[in-house]
């Protein structure tokens, strides 16, 4: 039997600036492209217009520019889709079993991940918010915003007009959750119940808006997937106006004209910011995409500490088992190998001297996994300061901080253990999207307990959900973390001592790139996210 779709009059709501249309499809009400906010190029989100009639929202709105094309790589791991780009990308999508605005069901706005400077709502296939709106009976709300130079150039130097430039990427993000407040009871949403998450970059924006004190009281809940992002991947060491005066000369632009710089057609300014970048490279300097502490951001909980009404919040915080290990060891049946070529393995990557103590370590905190995959530990990305944060967050709050691990092992080249973006597709319970989540045995009951986790936090601020063992809180001394995997386990205080000395017997993290903008060669940037 077809499953039903319905698109007309029945499936019109009407928002505080005139009527919608969506389409109702097996189930679940959806609405794609709506428009929460304008903004004048380096300015701060403005309400959108009123409107006469009904407008559709049948089609997704358009997503930021990115600077770099991505290159197509590493698609079964991690799934994902283009779309249009506009710099007036301030748009979202929204997934309900209800239109009835008493329904007030919890409302669950997730914010993408691609650092501050790329990435969409749409990216990545395991953002659909289809079957984490039927499965648990929620409001999915999925959002576009501002990124990269259009979102975070620092131009407070040429005066009060762009007081705010580098922030109004998340000013956007605020933007959205005010349309939330005024206007997801009209989909079935509660507005008094709203919780944000996000992976990655998204993670990010979710602790930067917990610092922004525009965004207090617009939310209620609070999870960071793999986004508490150290120093390395946020510090700039050339300032704002010399990087904007770098592509103005890029243009033509003198530093008396610097206004001209909103009139710049965006590919041009795309191009022009490209080769200014490269140039300040080669000397040294970096420029990072992101927010920045000001009046408006209070800046990195981690160094200032965190906003008192963000500690009134519920939060779960937590990372993958391998993150960023694509250079770990592959094409090898780990499972196959005897524990002299397992050991052979470690001692390559850690040195011969460091080789029994790595294991040791590994084992003590993943004592059914195979040692090779120690060479994958993430040590030197998120783990560190995923922990601190949690002990950080614990030590002072009000509300229940949650910690967790995703640490399963999939299928792929001889076993690959979890890496970046891989438990968002259980998360969302969209496994059945990604053919390298199929796990015969594991995949449906996983994703069960894992999105009924996430679903259970936004009902109640608990995560605790048939089928897990019990899940406690975590406190400023002890890291109570829920792991995930074919088996779950809560685990105490099991993998920090493990980090620090893996850490110290590991090469240091760092990112490559490859920004290349040879028109005449195939380029771009690894699509990792």
């Amino acid at each position: 039997m077809a499953k039903q779709f319905v698109c007309n009059d029945s499936t019109v709501v009407t928002t505080t600036k005139g009527k919608l249309r969506g389409f109702l499809f097996d189930g679940i009400y959806t609405f794609h492209g709506i428009r929460y906010a304008k903004a004048k190029r380096f300015q701060m989100p403005e309400p959108v217009d009123a409107w006469d009639g009904v407008k559709d929202a049948l089609s997704y709105g358009m997503i930021c520019p990115v600077l770099n094309q991505p290159m197509p790589m590493g698609e079964v791991l991690t799934p994902h889709r283009f779309w249009p780009e506009s710099e007036h990308c301030q748009y979202l999508n929204v997934w309900t079993k209800s239109i009835d605005p008493s329904a007030k069901k919890p409302v669950m706005v997730w914010f993408h991940g691609g650092g501050y400077s790329a990435g969409s709502s749409i990216e990545q296939v395991a953002y659909e918010g289809d079957n984490l709106a039927k499965f648990g009976d929620v409001v999915v709300v999925t959002v576009n915003h501002r990124l990269n130079i259009f979102g975070h150039l620092d131009l407070s130097a040429f005066g009060e007009k762009y007081w705010n430039s580098v922030n109004v990427g998340i000013a956007d993000l605020v933007a959205s959750l005010e349309w939330v407040r005024d206007n997801i009871a009209a989909f079935g949403g509660d507005p008094e119940n709203v919780l944000i998450f996000g992976q990655s970059g998204g993670g990010g924006k979710v602790t930067t808006l917990g610092q922004t004190p525009a965004a207090d009281g617009l939310f209620h809940k609070a999870i960071v997937m793999s986004g508490v992002i150290g120093e390395d991947f946020q510090t700039s060491t050339v300032s704002g106006k010399e990087f904007a005066l770098a592509i103005a000369a890029e243009l033509g632009i003198e530093e008396k004209d610097i206004e001209k710089l909103e009139k710049v057609p965006s590919k041009l300014l795309i191009r022009a910011t490209n080769k200014a970048e490269k140039k300040l490279r080669k000397e040294g300097k970096f420029y990072n995409w992101g927010p920045v502490a000001n009046s408006w951001y209070k800046g990195d909980p981690l160094k200032v500490g965190f906003n008192p009404s963000y500690q009134k919040v519920p939060t779960m915080v937590g990372s993958v088992l391998a993150e960023f290990a694509f250079g770990g060891p592959v094409l090898m049946d780990k499972e196959g190998m005897s524990a002299e070529e397992r050991r052979a393995v470690v001692a390559a990557k850690f040195g011969e001297e460091n080789a029994d103590k790595v294991i040791a370590c590994f084992k003590s905190a993943y004592p059914d996994k195979n040692e090779v995959y120690a060479c994958d530990l993430d040590v030197n990305g998120f783990r560190p300061l995923t922990i601190k944060y949690v002990k950080e967050k614990a030590k002072d709050a009000e509300a229940p901080v949650y910690s967790y691990m995703f640490s399963l092992i999939f299928n792929y080249m001889g076993g690959k253990a979890a890496w970046h973006c891989s438990d968002i597709a259980f998360f969302f319970h969209n496994a059945t999207r990604l053919p390298i989540c199929q796990i015969d045995g594991v995949t449906e009951q996983l994703e069960d307990k894992m999105a009924g986790a996430f679903v259970n936090f936004a009902y109640t601020g608990n995560p605790n959900v048939e089928g897990l063992p019990e899940w406690h809180a975590s406190t400023g001394d002890t890291v109570n973390t829920m792991v995930f995997d074919a088996e779950c386990e809560e685990r105490v205080n099991y993998d920090e001592d493990v980090v620090k000395y893996i850490a110290s017997v590991t090469p240091p993290f760092h990112f490559d790139f490859n920004m290349d903008d040879d028109e005449d060669e195939e380029g771009g940037s690894a699509w990792f996210f």
